[in-house]
C-alpha cells in the first residue's frame, strides 16, 4: 500500500510543470499572515456551510490544517469550479483543497504539491430504475458535473496522474452536464429518466444523500478512484514545497486519516 501510494505520488509530481519564478506567492502568503483557499461552497462532505454559516467539511478541515502548520490564518473564497480549473488565478487565492484530480490537462495550467486522499467515482441511478450495473448506462442520458473528471470519464478522454488502472463502462447516448454533483442529484430525484437516466460523481456525495433520503442508488463496482490533489497556480516552487511538506506531516501524523475517518467513516488517504 505504501509502495502504491509512493509511486502515485511521484507521478503527480512528475506531471507539474517548471515554475516559471519562485517566492512570490509563498512571500505573499507569509507577508499577509492568510492563506486564501478556493474550495466549494455546497459539496458536502467536503465542503459547505454549516448551521453557524461556516465552512466545513472535509476539505475545509484539511485546508485550516495546512493553514496552521504554514503559521498563517486560513481564509476560505469560493469562485466556480471552472474558473478554479483554469489557472491564472493573479493572487486571487492561494491555494484549491477542493478535492481536485490531476488531469494531464489541469496540470497545463496548475501544479499539484500533495495528494491527500483517494475515492472512488461511482455511477447511481434513481431507486425505481431497472439498470443494476454501471455498463447498463450505455446508450442512456448520464449525469455529470461540467470540468469534472466525471464528465471526461463519460466522453472517454479521462486521463488521471497517479489513478489506479481502471476501464470505461459506459458509453452514453448523451452527457447531461450540470453544475455539480448536488445539483445532479437534484435532477435524478426526479425520476427515472425525467431528465437523465443516471449519473458518475463522488461516491461520498452521492452515498452521504443516499444517507440524507434522496431516493438514488449506487451500482456497484467504483468506476475508478481519483488521487485527489491541493492546486496551485503555476510559478512558485518554494510555495509548492512548504504544501508538499505540510501534507507529508499530516500523513505520517495520522492527521490526515483521522480527518478523513471523521468525515467519511473511512479512511480515503491511501491509495487502493
Amino acid at each position: 500500500m505504501k509502495k502504491t501510494l509512493a509511486i502515485a505520488l511521484s507521478a503527480v509530481l512528475a506531471f507539474c510543470p517548471a515554475p516559471a519564478f519562485a517566492g512570490e506567492a509563498l512571500e505573499r502568503v507569509m507577508q499577509n499572515g492568510v492563506l486564501k483557499i478556493a474550495t466549494d461552497l455546497n459539496w458536502p462532505p467536503q465542503s459547505f456551510l454549516n448551521d453557524d454559516n461556516e465552512m466545513d467539511g472535509f476539505d475545509v478541515a484539511v485546508a485550516r490544517e495546512i493553514a496552521k502548520r504554514l503559521g498563517v490564518k486560513a481564509e476560505f473564497v469560493t469562485p466556480s469550479w471552472e474558473v478554479i480549473t483554469a489557472g491564472k488565478w493573479a493572487g486571487r487565492w492561494d491555494i484549491s483543497v477542493g478535492s481536485m484530480a490531476p488531469t494531464k490537462d489541469r496540470s497545463k495550467v496548475l501544479r499539484f504539491p500533495a495528494v491527500y486522499y483517494y475515492t472512488p467515482a461511482a455511477a447511481a441511478v434513481h431507486k425505481d430504475s431497472k439498470i443494476r450495473k454501471p455498463s447498463e448506462l450505455s446508450g442512456k442520458v448520464v449525469g455529470a458535473g461540467t470540468s469534472t473528471v466525471y464528465e471526461l470519464y463519460l466522453k472517454r478522454d479521462l486521463e488521471i496522474f497517479g489513478a489506479p488502472e481502471f476501464s470505461y463502462q459506459i458509453t452514453p447516448k448523451k452527457i447531461h452536464s450540470l453544475e455539480s454533483t448536488t445539483v445532479l442529484l437534484d435532477d435524478l430525484r426526479l425520476g427515472d429518466g425525467v431528465r437523465m437516466d443516471g449519473m458518475v460523481g463522488n461516491f461520498t456525495t452521492i452515498r452521504d444523500a443516499i444517507d440524507s433520503g434522496y431516493p438514488v442508488r449506487l451500482l456497484e463496482p467504483p468506476l475508478f478512484y481519483e488521487p485527489l490533489a491541493a492546486a496551485i497556480d503555476l510559478g512558485d516552487e518554494e510555495f509548492a514545497a512548504k504544501i508538499a511538506a505540510a501534507v507529508k506531516a499530516m500523513r505520517e501524523d495520522g492527521t490526515l486519516s483521522r480527518l478523513s475517518k471523521k468525515w467519511y467513516g473511512v479512511d480515503y488517504t491511501a491509495a487502493n
